[in-house]
Formats: structure tokens, C-alpha cells, sequence
């Protein structure tokens, strides 16, 4: 008795006609996606106006229910952004949640509204919708990055760091060099959402379940008023279609291993083993137990957050791999993954700007660190190229100074004339300008180098590039 008094008092489903009973608490749980869903309410808006214009505009429906419907779904809409709307389970999803609140706020000209088309199509038109204005707010996050790390690189325009290969010392760098590689690949990351951004500007409403429908609807219309390229071309591609959101996963991932990349070398250089980079208090966090410590979390969450970017891209694989072609309910589990991933790089570009914005480098540190590591053995190498050997012995002739200079407990630079020359005799006093990391970075000529002059021009390319006054 109880649970036919608790079945009647449910709400019947928008779908629910052929059904004689309705659906176990179990299974209302286990199916509602209005939990997370709910954020697309705008795109879901804004798409129930374009098709019900539309409707209008070809005779399916009158302009006196157009106008009914959409004073309708301005005022649900105020409702929402006042947070009063009413988000009911039991409605299951974001678009029957709006639809119901619209039949019971405007009456039979709300039941005109769902004409032409279907949750398959609505859906995957709302995520198109709401993942161009992710892409917009991504890309505007990836240049306030990439300025921060221009204004922190013209602060250093003349530091030499040891670059490093394997983690060893390799050959001397300039600071700007290294910062301007991230900016780089910012900018490949900006690309890449760009190039998607192209892609997912195609509109799928009207494609309807599968097949598209027999009435004379404009989607050419629809397409044009929600500000898309155009409608898709095939109806069940536009219902089945979720690559564009494997695409944007894709994108964010790349970019999230990119900002987990610099978070490691952030980290290491913050370390008392390095000592190169100094946060300020402002971006950094203590211990529980030790009073001494200073951490660099935000770096570290960074690079922990770009493991969750990635695992967002391979659940909707995975997800994704075994769909019969048309729309599967297992593509209700796309969002999720799908909001997770914009939040998660939205807030790694974010606390990544504040770090660079408010880190310094102890330049003596780094400057006395220089001299380990024989950082100029290979523009010594370059210097014997230029005196006429092969590459491949002057290599050889270097790698004899390096061991000279280990069982002598000293740097290239230090060694006598007369030592460079036992070891091979083409070597003149001219060979002193090649030696130190200043002189060495100095060598550097070729484009795209570490050199001083190819370093400020990348500098100043950047900053015009990026709009940043002088």
C-alpha cells in the first residue's frame, strides 16, 4: 500500500506513455544525470530558443507560442542564475528538467517546444555549445601564463642556468631561453584548441534520434542563430559523434603534461639540493610538523592534477571504443570526465600565472653553481670545428680534456696552454675565448639559440606577439 501511495505521487516521465509503471528508486539513481548536468543550462536555453524560432519561422509552430515559449525560458533562466530553479531527480536531466518547468509555467505552447527534435541531438548540441566557451576560457588563461613568463624572463634577459640533458649538466643556457620554451609550447597547446575549436563549431540540432525527420524544419537556420559554422551533414554522425570531445581531452592533456613538466622542474629548482628559485610565501605552504619547511604545493598539485586530465581522456576512450554507431546512454557518462578535465586545466594555468608572478631566482646561487659540470666542452668542441677538424675527433680531442681536467681537479678554463696542447697540438691561445659559460653562451649564433642576441630578439618577438608594453 505504501508503495503504490509513494507510485502515484511520483511525477509521470515527458516519456512516459507506452509505460504502465514507472521506473525503481534504484534505477531513478542509478540513470539521473541533473547532478552534473545542470551546468549546461545556458547552451540548453539557448538552443530551445534557436529551435523554437525556428519552428516559428517555418510554420511549425505559431509566433504567438514562440514568443510564449521564450519569455518562458527567459524567466526559468533568471530563475536558475537567482538560484531558485527547483533541480528535481526525478526529471532525470538537465533538458527535461527545463522542458517540465516550462509546461508547467506556460502550458500547451510548452509541449510544442520538443517538436523536431530529441534529447540525442539536444545533448550533444548543449556540449558543443558549452565546449567552444570552454576553449575560449582555456585560451585566455593559456596567454595569462604565457605573459607571466615573459615578464619573469625579461627580468633575467642576461642569467645563465645549466641546461640540462638525462638530468646532467649539459651546456650553458641563458634563463630566458629556458622560460620562452614553455611559452612555445603554450602556444602549440593554444593551437591545438583552436584547431578543435573549428572542429566541434558544427551544429547538430535537428538531426533528431538518428535519422533526422520528415518535417520541414531549417537547420541551416538553427545552425546560423547559435552561431555555428554550419549543421552536420549526416544525422546519426551528429548523434554519435563525440570525438570532438575526445579531441578537446586530447588538447587539454597535452597541455596538462606540458604544465606538469615545468611544475617538476619548478619543484626541483626549489630544493635545497638546486636553491635556483625562491616562491614567495604568497604561493607557497608549510608543514603540520615541521616548522622549517617552505613548499612549493601549487607546483606539485600541478603536476598531480595533469594525472587526472589524462585519466578524464581515457575513460571517454575507453568509453567511446565499443559504441554501435547512433546514441548509446553510455555517452551520459562523457561529461563528467568532460567538466573534470576544463576545471582541473583551467586551474593549473591559473595557479601556474600566480607562481611565475611571484617566484624570484638567486642569481649568486645559480652563478656559483656554474662551474661544475664542464658546461663548455662543447663550444670547445665547436672551436676546433672552426680550426678545421672533423667534428667527430674534435669530440674525441674534448672528451680528453674533460678526463685531463678530472684527474687535475679543475675546469676547462684553468688548464695551461701547455696541457690543451699535449693533448692535441691545433689548439691556440684564442681557444680561451671559447672557455666559460659567458663565453660560451656568447658563441651561440644559430636561430632559435641561446645566444644573447637570438635570445633578446625571441624576447621581444613574444612580447610584441603577446601585446606586452615595453
Amino acid at each position: 500500500m505504501a508503495s503504490s501511495e509513494s507510485e502515484e505521487k511520483k511525477e509521470s516521465k515527458l516519456w512516459g506513455g507506452r509505460f504502465e509503471e514507472g521506473v525503481t528508486d534504484a534505477v531513478e539513481r542509478f540513470t539521473e544525470s541533473i547532478s552534473y548536468d545542470w551546468q549546461l543550462y545556458k547552451y540548453d536555453i539557448m538552443g530551445s530558443k534557436a529551435h523554437a524560432s525556428m519552428l516559428a519561422a517555418q510554420g511549425l509552430i505559431t509566433t504567438g507560442d514562440r514568443d510564449i515559449i521564450l519569455e518562458g525560458l527567459d524567466q526559468i533562466e533568471k530563475q536558475i542564475q537567482d538560484g531558485k530553479f527547483e533541480w528535481r531527480k526525478d526529471r532525470e536531466d538537465v533538458h527535461m528538467n527545463i522542458e517540465a518547468a516550462l509546461i508547467e509555467r506556460v502550458g500547451e505552447p510548452a509541449k510544442k517546444l520538443h517538436t523536431a527534435r530529441s534529447r540525442n541531438d539536444q545533448i550533444v548540441t548543449d556540449l558543443r555549445l558549452w565546449c567552444r566557451d570552454a576553449i575560449d576560457k582555456i585560451l585566455i588563461r593559456i596567454k595569462q601564463f604565457q605573459v607571466s613568463l615573459v615578464l619573469l624572463a625579461s627580468k633575467y634577459v642576461d642569467l645563465i642556468v645549466p641546461g640540462y640533458t638525462h638530468l646532467q649538466r649539459a651546456q650553458p643556457v641563458l634563463l630566458p631561453h629556458l622560460l620562452l620554451s614553455y611559452v612555445e609550447q603554450l602556444e602549440r597547446d593554444a593551437g591545438r584548441l583552436i584547431d578543435c575549436r573549428e572542429r566541434v563549431n558544427f551544429c547538430p540540432l535537428g538531426a533528431c534520434a538518428l535519422a533526422g525527420t520528415g518535417l520541414p524544419i531549417d537547420r541551416f537556420k538553427t545552425a546560423k542563430d547559435l552561431n555555428f559554422t554550419a549543421p552536420m551533414k549526416n544525422s546519426i554522425d551528429a548523434v554519435s559523434d563525440r570525438d570532438f570531445v575526445l579531441e578537446f581531452l586530447a588538447a587539454n592533456s597535452i597541455a596538462a603534461v606540458h604544465l606538469s613538466r615545468i611544475g617538476e622542474e619548478w619543484v626541483l629548482w626549489a630544493s635545497e639540493e638546486f636553491g635556483f628559485l625562491t616562491p614567495s610565501d604568497s604561493v607557497s605552504t608549510g608543514s603540520s610538523i615541521m616548522p622549517q619547511k617552505k613548499n612549493p604545493d601549487p607546483m606539485e598539485l600541478v603536476r598531480g592534477k595533469s594525472a587526472r586530465v589524462i585519466g578524464d581522456l581515457m575513460t571517454v576512450l575507453v568509453l567511446c571504443k565499443g559504441l554501435p554507431q547512433a546514441y548509446n546512454r553510455d555517452l551520459q557518462e562523457d561529461k563528467e570526465p568532460l567538466f573534470d578535465s576544463v576545471k582541473a586545466i583551467l586551474g593549473m594555468l591559473e595557479v601556474c600565472s600566480e607562481f611565475a608572478q611571484n617566484i624570484s631566482f638567486n642569481s649568486k646561487r645559480i652563478q656559483s653553481s656554474l662551474p661544475a659540470g664542464y658546461l663548455d666542452a662543447t663550444t670547445l668542441a665547436d672551436y676546433l670545428v672552426k680550426k678545421g677538424v672533423p667534428f667527430r675527433t674534435s669530440h674525441e680531442i674534448v672528451g680528453r680534456c674533460v678526463a685531463l681536467c678530472v684527474s687535475k681537479n679543475c675546469q676547462l678554463t684553468e688548464l695551461e696552454m701547455n696541457d690543451l696542447k699535449a693533448v692535441h697540438p691545433v689548439f691556440e691561445r684564442d681557444v680561451y675565448a671559447y672557455l666559460g659559460v659567458e663565453n660560451a653562451v656568447n658563441k651561440f649564433i644559430s636561430y632559435g639559440s641561446t645566444g644573447s642576441e637570438q635570445v633578446k630578439k625571441q624576447l621581444e618577438d613574444w612580447r610584441v606577439q603577446l601585446g606586452i608594453n615595453p
